[in-house]
């Protein structure tokens, strides 16, 4: 249910905060259709002179480590920098979304490393940047409107399904240290975006979506990860999810891995890493000259691939080996697969570009049939594709050559399909009105000892009666469907002044104590009882909050009226 400061904007604005490419997008309540993208990221200098729907998530700090530049802007300036000699002090930070997925026990002091490797706190760095497209975003919106203020937007800012709850709070916090009104955000989960975008397909596409117990999977491939979901049209119109969203890290950038591996193979990692240094600005060309490559890579209308390098990493590479190129080339004993195409092009056989995508797109492919040779996936025919790298015709290939009985949708644009989607998200919360639970909720308490149950080891002794604490009491557990905002109330007496509740998941289904291996302190909640009342006769409500993009806690004293929300361990 929308608040009331989010039902009173005048518009939505989504922001797509991606492992390689950010953008947003907007749309005015009384036109919600007409949804409005930047067309004017300019990435300049160079042999990559282009426009582009979403800029890089790079930021640049200057030498006082304060906000510089964002995207495109970012890379240009560093390089420029560089290339005079002047970079020192300045740091260059890129890809960085991608530690709020690998950190297995995420915390708000999490680092990541600059463009030399120097380590800083990754947490500034997100709230730099969502405060840049805040304000690229207004900027925008106050040349074509006058007469309207920052408080007339709902923001929406989209995560990856798959993230963890601290995950996401580690990013609501950084919109919110951006100065976005916590009033006035909300965070959509991608893959659902894509979904509510795709009421918005061409005719001959819609029956596969639309209509009443259509069946459908959405994959997200985006530079990181690969974030899945599977939804049910209801008669209503709105979407019921019916299988736990899933996903691994088989995004793009694995791809370009390979390539700089083979890179390093070619000209040696000394010349790569000095062309980082020194020479950025050609390293940016080779970079996003391979970006273009991927994106287009298509196996059935070419047999070889001509990517355009620098002259200078030749140059660096003679530097450092008395090898020549062809020498080099001849060392890797790929038979013709690899040539040199005048002073900075190299011609690859597309069997190399192939191996360059296979572990992502292996993996991928493995874990949707995994998917889909589930029972209760025995209705699904439809696979949607999004996202950048799913604009990849290789990609698209080897979907519809392996995934058999299904029927493979890419909607155009679909690098911006999620983006769009988040927009109309926000026009319509609602419209997801179910989830399939990924974790057991529940929080520690104490039952009541039994012989027959518990373990003598286990015993306390409170309140004169043995007890076991530790235990794990269950609001919600994994696999089970949930309504959007469904509340789950339990009601306790308060044994001391300050009650501290600690909030746990876990992948069990029935767990028995919070200390059972895969058990995750989530968080903490405390309250303060009244100490004019006896605390036999307070009353305390703790209620969970199911359903939404995030997890809800919240705890009151009935007596007093006092009531607090949890802080996730990620910021304790």
């Amino acid at each position: 249910m929308a608040s009331k400061a989010q039902s009173n904007t005048m518009m939505v604005a989504a922001f797509d905060f991606g492992t390689t490419y950010s953008g947003y997008a907007y749309s005015f309540r009384h036109d919600p259709n007409t949804i409005q993208t930047n067309q004017n990221w300019y990435a300049g200098g160079g042999a990559s002179r282009l426009v582009s729907l979403k800029t890089p998530t790079s930021v640049l700090l200057n030498p006082k480590e304060r906000f510089d530049k964002f995207g495109f802007e970012a890379e240009d300036k560093y390089a420029s920098l560089t290339e005079g000699g002047k970079h020192h002090g300045w740091r260059l930070f890129w890809r960085f979304k991608m530690v709020l997925h690998s950190t297995k026990h995420l915390t708000k002091d999490v680092e990541v490393e600059d463009f030399c490797g120097k380590k800083m706190k990754a947490f500034p760095l997100f709230a730099m940047s969502i405060k840049y497209l805040k304000e690229h975003l207004f900027a925008a919106i106050t040349r074509q409107t006058t007469g309207f203020e920052e408080t007339d937007i709902l923001y929406v800012l989209t995560v990856p399904a798959i993230w963890d709850d601290n995950a996401k709070w580690f990013m609501r916090e950084a919109a919110v240290t951006a100065g976005v009104d916590p009033r006035r955000l909300k965070l959509a989960l991608e893959p659902e975006c894509a979904s509510v975008q795709c009421e918005t397909l061409s005719m001959a596409f819609k029956g596969a979506v639309t209509v009443q117990g259509s069946q459908f999977m959405v994959v997200d491939l985006g530079g990181g990860t690969a974030d899945i979901s599977v939804h049910e049209r209801k008669a209503d119109g709105t979407l019921k999810e019916i299988h736990i969203t899933s996903g691994g890290p088989w995004g793009g950038i694995y791809v370009d891995e390979n390539y700089m591996k083979m890179l390093n193979e070619l000209f040696g990692e000394k010349a790569i890493t000095e062309l980082r240094k020194t020479e950025i600005n050609d390293y940016f060309d080779v970079i996003r000259e391979f970006e273009h490559k991927k994106r287009s890579f298509d196996t059935e209308k070419t047999n070889q691939l001509i990517v355009r390098i620098s002259a200078s990493l030749r140059d660096l590479a003679e530097k450092y080996s008395s090898k020549s190129l062809e020498e080099r080339i001849g060392t890797l004993q790929i038979d013709n697969a690899i040539a040199k195409k005048g002073k900075d092009k190299l011609q690859f056989d597309t069997a190399i570009f192939k191996a360059w995508f296979e572990r992502p797109i292996d993996l991928l492919m493995r874990h949707l049939k995994s998917l889909l040779a589930e029972p209760k996936m025995r209705s699904v025919h439809t696979v949607i594709l999004v996202g950048g790298f799913g604009e990849s015709p290789y990609v698209q290939r080897r979907i519809k050559s392996e995934i058999t009985g299904v029927r493979l949708i890419v909607p155009s644009e679909a690098g911006l399909t999620v983006l769009k989607g988040a927009v109309r998200f926000g026009l319509n919360p609602d419209i997801v009105s179910s989830r399939i639970m990924k974790y057991t909720y529940g929080v520690a308490g104490y039952r009541d000892f039994d012989e027959k149950k518990h373990p003598e080891g286990k015993k306390k002794w409170l309140n004169g009666e043995w007890s076991v604490p530790k235990c794990f009491n269950v609001y919600i557990r994994v696999n089970d469907e949930v309504r959007v905002n469904q509340q789950v109330i339990m009601k306790s007496i308060p044994t001391s002044e300050i009650t501290l509740t600690s909030v746990y998941r876990t992948t069990q289904e029935n767990p028995e104590y919070t200390t059972d291996p895969g058990c995750e302190l989530l968080g903490t909640i405390r309250l303060e009882c009244s100490k004019d009342i006896p605390l036999q006769h307070q009353v305390l409500e703790t209620t969970f909050m199911f359903g939404g993009t995030e997890l809800l806690v919240k705890k009151k004293n009935k007596t007093t009226g006092k009531e607090t929300d949890m802080t996730f361990e990620c910021f304790q």
